[in-house]
């Protein structure tokens, strides 16, 4: 049942009940619908009452329907909406909890709203590169005026019921509740008080207009022109709201719809909509069902207070969870909490903290020297250093001293987690969890499956993940997991390009302009260079045939190691990060050039950006062929979220269906050509060919 329909003496209630947030699916839609034509052919109702079950009025479209003909099938929306404002009796909206999008949109079309207190209501299409397509751009400047409904129109931000009420002028709401809970009562009250109120009130019929006019559109460009400039729907939604200032309704509805399936076509809204599916996608694990029992997590230990240490902490004293870090010194320990307290105080400064929370965080942290204190911890993540044995110490003390039950979690970026596992006597407790540097700001969690590890360790990592606000990605075993075994490819081309006769600002400033957040040697120098030179050396024992260029060990040869020395492939002045080109490290490149005989040759913006990026698409479809990923959507995420990648691409695996994947094959055939290339690594991988032949994607 998606909605039910029920009389309360002379008022019909129609709840809409399709969890989890009464999504407007075809079902919905059409009970809807029914319950109204009902509610109007019954002569004992004399007024209908509109709400939703469970913890939403209604969040919109119904995602399970995305992309199928349900979605449109009539009654669509519109339709909906038309036979609420046609209804011959009055329609209260009883809104509670959350009203967004089409919900909102519902709303509105009713000829009253009463909202309980708490409620967030929003029109967030345009986080789907979209604008609202059901009116939303005609009716919400005609209850809450021009800029207020501008503004929530453009940022697609929820804002409180209660502060929508106290709007001047505002005629969204006609009554507010007095409680959540008194809400329906009051609703139902408030039917029979309009019940014979005649005409019925339309939004449709209300002015729209700004003082300003035409200067505070132009006003309102500017400004949304400078925030979205990789996104087209938000300056598309400043001249929608415009037009529903200077075109008749009806009119404005029509010119509304056509740029919402304008924009329904664009490569940005097709990314935005991918990643909003494949963050839910990525929270499933196709054998480990919802209703997996899982363990509690009421105390965590963290293993080192280093950057990481700290970081990953910080997290969890975040979300109100108790945790002792670890350490073999005192002083590293002081130093490990002077960061962490540092870091709180500069959100204080900054009126992004309060003081009382940073004092409670703080309340929540323990320090010690000795194992023995944290036995008792859920989960214990280790943060030490990346060196296989330094974590067997670790995992063979845990092993010993932890209780039973224990999470035990290695942060490590590249080793191997099922050797790590064989450590201990208790391989199913043990997993991988990858944070990104910084841990307490990056979304990105890579969950490492072990071969052993629990269904129900799983189960509660991942639950635990949305606790602490991180976006889960699950990786098998191998070495770099999904993120660090694309990017070394990524990288290894990047020094490809310099021997060949790039520069080091060249490469940045074209994948930059791609829209990535930072180059792969901008971001070397943040992460620092020396990182990549040890997996570099392990690379060159345990695979003797990858091709390196030599050029960023001849930087690190020379203590170039990144901001942290002052010099890397940039030179930094000290207290700032601004990258300045290196006449050294330009004349250190040319001179290894002429070592090896290469005539520098120029190289195209176009080149530089198809071979960084192919190079993580090839990377990524071999990860894909060996389940490492278990969908191509989930190493987007990883992309989107833990490395820069541009979200109005969706990911390297989207981007390259957009591309088409048959012109991503020619290319990369055109890199093997290349003398200079590995011509090996260009080989496309089976699963790109075999989708490219049969003019499939993947996703």
């Amino acid at each position: 049942m998606t909605a039910e329909y029920k009389v309360n003496g002379d008022v019909a209630v129609i709840t809409m009940n399709n969890p989890p947030v009464n999504g407007l699916g075809y079902a919905t839609r059409t009970a809807i619908a029914q319950g109204i034509d009902q509610a109007n052919a019954d002569p004992a109702v004399k007024a209908i009452v509109i709400t939703g079950a469970g913890k939403a009025f209604s969040g919109g479209a119904d995602i399970k329907e995305f992309g199928s003909p349900k979605a449109t099938a009539e009654p669509n929306l519109l339709s909906v909406i038309l036979t609420c404002e046609n209804s011959s009796k009055p329609i209260v909206a009883a809104i509670h909890s959350v009203a967004m999008g089409g919900g909102l949109e519902l709303a509105l079309g009713c000829h009253y709203r009463i909202a309980a207190p708490g409620a967030n209501i929003a029109l967030p299409e345009v986080k789907l590169g979209l604008i609202p397509g059901a009116g939303g751009t005609m009716r919400l400047p005609r209850v809450l005026g021009v800029e207020p409904a501008l503004n929530m129109i453009v940022s697609g931000e929820p804002v409180k019921s209660e502060m929508l009420a106290q709007l001047p002028g505002q005629k969204l709401f006609d009554k507010m509740a007095s409680s959540p809970e008194a809400l329906m009562e009051e609703a139902i009250a408030f039917a029979r008080s309009v019940a014979a109120t005649r005409p019925l009130p339309l939004v449709r019929n209300l002015p729209s207009k700004h003082p300003l006019g035409d200067a505070y559109f132009q006003f309102a460009r500017n400004m949304v022109k400078g925030m979205a400039k990789n996104f087209p729907a938000p300056a598309k939604c400043v001249d929608a709201v415009e037009a529903s200032t200077k075109k008749k309704f009806d009119d404005g509805m029509v010119y509304e719809r056509e740029i919402f399936t304008a924009l329904m076509f664009t490569p940005e809204s097709r990314a935005l909509r991918h990643l909003f599916m494949a963050e839910r996608a990525a929270s499933k694990i196709a054998d480990v069902p919802e209703d997996t029992p899982q363990r509690e997590i009421k105390s965590v230990a963290v293993i080192g207070a280093g950057t990481m240490g700290g970081g990953i902490s910080m997290n969890f004293l975040n979300a109100g969870i108790p945790v002792t870090i670890l350490e073999m010194k005192q002083e590293a320990l002081d130093r490990g909490i002077a960061i962490i307290r540092k870091n709180y105080e500069g959100q204080v400064k900054k009126g992004k903290l309060k003081q009382d929370k940073y004092d409670q965080r703080m309340s929540l942290l323990k320090t010690t020297l000795s194992y023995d204190d944290i036995a008792q911890a859920d989960l214990v993540i280790e943060a030490v250093f990346e060196e296989m044995g330094v974590k067997q110490k670790v995992f063979e003390q845990l092993d010993k001293v932890m209780k039973k039950g224990a999470i035990l979690a290695s942060n490590t970026s590249t080793l191997d987690v099922d050797q790590i596992a064989a450590f201990t006597k208790r391989p199913e407790d043990v997993v991988g969890l990858h944070f990104f540097s910084p841990a307490n700001v990056m979304k990105l969690l890579e969950v490492v499956r072990g071969k052993k590890t629990g269904k129900d360790v799983m189960a509660t990592v991942m639950s635990m993940a949305k606790k602490i606000r991180k976006t889960a990605v699950v990786s098998g075993v191998c070495d770099g997991f999904i993120g660090n075994r694309m990017i070394e490819q990524y990288s290894r081309q990047a020094g490809f390009l310099l021997d060949e006769g790039a520069t080091p600002q060249q490469v940045d400033r074209a994948i930059e302009k791609f829209g990535f957040a930072m180059g792969p040697f901008r971001m070397g120098d943040l992460a620092g260079n020396d990182i990549g030179w040890a997996i570099r050396k392990r690379r060159a024992q345990e695979r003797p045939d990858m091709l390196y260029s030599r050029t960023a060990d001849k930087l690190c040869e020379l203590g170039r190691f990144g901001q942290k020395t002052g010099a890397g492939w940039y030179d930094y002045q000290e207290g700032k990060r601004d990258a300045i080109p290196s006449k050294l490290v330009e004349d250190m490149i040319a001179e290894h050039r002429k070592s090896l005989g290469i005539e520098p040759r120029k190289i195209s913006d176009e080149e530089i950006v198809q071979r960084l990026v192919f190079s993580l698409v090839n990377e990524g479809a071999r990860i894909l062929e060996e389940g490492i990923a278990a969908r191509a959507s989930d190493i987007d995420m990883v992309y989107i979220t833990g490395y820069g990648f541009p979200i109005h691409r969706g990911g390297p695996m989207l981007y390259a269906d957009q591309v088409g994947l048959f012109n991503v094959v020619h290319a990369m055939k055109r890199f093997a050509a290349n003398p200079r290339d590995d011509a090996k690594f260009w080989e496309p991988a089976p699963l790109l060919m075999k989708l490219a032949s049969e003019g499939k994607t993947f996703n």
